[in-house]
């Protein structure tokens, strides 16, 4: 039986969406640290993904594109996910709700845990796949971080990021002020590259295939620390 399978069983046999996928969560896997990490982090995408198509109305065909590219699970799981997918989208519990059972992935009291940024960051992707971020969206985004106890200036920074090509300072972005010499600027790039490569997601049980949101987030970086260094260089 795949781990698709046996989620399913343990959501429909509940009666109730939510409980299912937290039982599911706490139930697979137990003595199985990385792969539980690793479903807990699936299923928090699937639902909170499936809940953030409910802010606007209208799910795109971009926005499943997206979503694919996070998931690239065995096409004969593909009715599985979408049933999954579906029971959280309509389950009468709010997205509130889900987020407060997900923020528990993270050790209590832990701020900015990587693991929720990471699914943040995958929400990100998938709200402005269709060429834009919406105000519902955004809305649904800051107070999922909210819950997920992600200060302002964090999300501010995951905002900058995939928001870049609108405009975004890249000081800002960066986390540095235009006060800085390069060299302090050239530190603080070089620490987030390093804290966000791609192959950082492994190790915290994020699936591989999250890759793509890395590589949102790796482009954003290196693009305003570019403009920054041509700035500086006309100066």
């Amino acid at each position: 039986m795949s781990i698709w399978d046996r989620l399913i069983g343990i959501v429909t046999s509940t009666g109730n969406a939510l409980s299912g996928l937290v039982e599911a969560i706490r139930t697979l896997f137990e003595g199985d640290p990385e792969t539980r990490r690793k479903v807990a982090f699936s299923v928090a995408m699937i639902a909170l993904s499936a809940k953030m198509a409910k802010a606007d109305g209208v799910v795109t065909e971009a926005e499943v594109s997206a979503f694919r590219q996070i998931f690239k699970f065995p096409e004969d799981q593909a009715q599985n996910v979408a049933r999954l997918y579906n029971l959280a989208r309509q389950d009468v519990a709010g997205y509130e709700a889900y987020a407060e059972k997900l923020s528990g992935l993270c050790v209590s009291g832990e701020a900015n845990c990587p693991v929720l940024e990471d699914i943040i960051d995958g929400l990100f992707h998938i709200a402005k796949s269709d060429g834009a971020l919406h105000e519902k969206e955004l809305t649904f985004l800051r107070r999922v971080a909210e819950i997920f106890g992600m200060d302002d200036m964090k999300f501010e920074a995951i905002l900058s990021r995939h928001a870049y090509l609108e405009g975004v300072d890249p000081y800002d972005l960066l986390g540095v002020s235009r006060k800085d010499d390069f060299s302090t600027i050239r530190r603080r790039y070089r620490v987030l590259v390093s804290e966000y490569h791609p192959d950082l997601l492994v190790a915290r049980g994020v699936p591989a295939e999250q890759h793509a949101t890395a590589n949102d987030r790796m482009a954003a970086f290196n693009a305003a620390y570019e403009a920054i260094e041509r700035e500086r260089r006309a100066a």
